[in-house]
């Protein structure tokens, strides 16, 4: 087994308020480790695990039965960041930020797209530090920043993009947005490196009315 080919796997407990694991989970992580391997730890709430190509489907099939959500490694848009305090669902949003993760998370892009949610404007998920921000406000709508960056000399805040979308036109903006750069992006070409060379307006442009 040591000699296999590995393939790196992200898992986390599903979108939610915080990073949750119940002890099955850790059971079952457990039970595909070797003496001496070490699980990393993300700041976008994953667990990198490495597991046996051969036994992929086998392994995140264990994985998803007590209630792991797994995603690809590399060049793909990451599973959402959320806010790690709160606890009001309904009142914050989570339903929204569940549905918005369904729609983009596991997708191929030209470089690691990190996309953050918050419920509120306190700003607990950063989402104005990421290349994807969505901030709930009054009511049931949603502002959308964008070309965040959050390390480097040349770190900055996203800009809004659109603001006081309801839950469907932010659906809809946010998968134009990534369809864009994953046709428009050079390879390996970081998100907010893309918007600086696209521009914001040409992306405007592209993108399907909502």
């Amino acid at each position: 087994m040591n000699n296999e080919k590995k393939i790196k796997v992200a898992v986390n407990g599903g979108i939610d308020f915080g990073s949750k694991l119940t002890a099955n989970q850790l059971r079952i992580l457990a039970k595909y480790m070797e003496d001496g391997q070490e699980l990393e730890l993300t700041t976008f709430q994953q667990l990198y695990i490495d597991i046996p190509d051969s036994k992929k489907d086998e392994i995140i099939t264990d994985f998803e039965s007590v209630g792991l959500h797994c995603y690809p490694v590399g060049n793909f848009v990451k599973s959402l960041r959320t806010c790690n305090f709160c606890k009001g669902a309904e009142e914050e949003g989570m339903p929204v930020a569940i549905e918005l993760n369904k729609r983009i998370a596991g997708k191929p892009v030209p470089f690691t797209l990190k996309p953050a949610y918050t419920g509120c404007p306190v700003g607990c998920g950063e989402p104005l530090v990421n290349d994807i921000g969505v901030m709930k406000i009054n009511g049931n709508q949603y502002n959308l920043y964008i070309g965040g960056k959050t390390k480097g000399e040349d770190a900055e805040a996203g800009s809004l993009f659109k603001e006081n979308l309801n839950p469907e036109e932010l659906y809809t903006t946010v998968e134009e947005i990534i369809r864009v750069y994953g046709e428009k992006g050079k390879k390996r070409e970081p998100f907010h490196k893309f918007l600086k060379r696209f521009g914001k307006e040409e992306l405007i442009e592209n993108i399907s009315q909502v």
